[in-house]
């Protein structure tokens, strides 16, 4: 398995998937890789839940990160097609954190839980010797809604169009634009400009957004392994192929240059609050369409095809692609934090 970032896929089956605890019957979608969310069926609710660590990075504000940390944990509810409600909050914080750091991530969480309408309902705070920056505890994500407007990751259907929110690698640009600024060997105004892109990250309101404007097939947020890797668990999971031009992609500002400085690929590295959804062509315009009306930039990027006789995956600009072992951008943060 990969020394850093999320466990791959035979690890995941033989340690995880195999031992899950008491078989009930309650649960209609149960832990799988790939895909961020589980359901229970309550009576004739879907409640759909979702983990996350929380990651707090001093360097964006103790606010802005709090806000950025809940919002990331939620959108692992939004893809689902569910908006989410409910959270629970658990922070196991280094013992160098101030009280009025911690008011200050706290009141961007709570803030924005309001904003969305989420209640959080439980958790635990704390501040333990051996904790260091970024993660700092973790989060769980719910929603309750109705069965039929879940919408699943691995749901895409051949002759689906496949749309892309926000971008490639936006995630990446605004946070090593902030975290290393000085290492980027940039010009000031390009690494203010990627710095703007910790602002692009507004998963859940582009999720809900992009639920409510059609009849959609499939829904993931491309965080670890960037849009090529979400764009593979969809394909994968559905057993398609997702045929995809990198010249339609939106590509926010700022993105490339920070990308080539750390010399990663934008379409592999983590880029919270960029959406990739599949629905049938008519619906996928109405999407692009709603998302672009509040300001989010989208483009129908390509086709979901029948893999046939071949491998489920995707063919990027006419050739095969197959996602990377690992985020690069871990490797790249190690670079950077060692030549501090």
């Amino acid at each position: 398995m990969p020394e850093r970032g999320k466990i791959d896929t035979e690890t995941f089956d033989a340690v995880i998937a195999s031992n899950l605890g008491a078989d009930r019957k309650d649960v209609e979608i149960g832990p799988q890789h790939g895909v961020d969310f589980g359901v229970l069926s309550i009576d004739d609710s879907a409640l759909v839940v979702a983990t996350d660590p929380i990651s707090i990075l001093p360097s964006l504000g103790f606010e802005r990160a709090g806000r950025l940390a809940l919002d990331i944990v939620l959108t692992d509810v939004a893809v689902s097609g569910v908006a989410p409600t409910h959270a629970t909050v658990s922070l196991s914080l280094p013992t160098e954190m101030t009280d009025g750091e911690l008011e200050r991530t706290w009141r961007g969480m709570a803030d924005h839980a309001a904003d969305l309408g989420v209640s959080i309902v439980s958790g635990h705070t704390a501040r333990y010797e051996g904790v260091e920056y970024s993660w700092v505890g973790g989060a769980t994500a719910l929603g309750v809604g109705d069965p039929d407007d879940v919408v699943r990751p691995d749901g895409a259907n051949p002759g689906d169009a496949i749309v892309l929110a926000t971008g490639p690698g936006a995630e990446t640009a605004g946070l090593f634009a902030t975290l290393f600024p000085d290492a980027l060997d940039l010009p000031a105004e390009t690494v203010a400009t990627a710095q703007e892109r910790v602002a692009d990250i507004l998963g859940v309101a582009d999720a809900t957004t992009a639920s409510a404007a059609g009849d959609l097939s499939a829904m993931h947020d491309a965080t670890e392994g960037g849009v090529l890797g979400g764009m593979a668990e969809m394909a994968t999971g559905g057993g398609v192929q997702f045929v995809v031009e990198r010249d339609r992609a939106p590509v926010q500002p700022g993105v490339h240059a920070v990308c080539d400085a750390i010399d990663v690929d934008p379409w592999t590295v983590t880029s919270a609050g960029s959406l990739i959804v599949t629905a049938p062509p008519a619906a996928a315009e109405a999407v692009v369409a709603a998302l672009e009306s509040r300001g989010t930039p989208a483009a129908i990027v390509g086709s979901v095809q029948a893999a046939g006789e071949q491998q489920s995956g995707v063919v990027l600009d006419g050739e095969r692609v197959e996602p990377p072992a690992s985020d690069p951008a871990w490797d790249a943060m190690a670079r950077l934090q060692q030549s501090e």
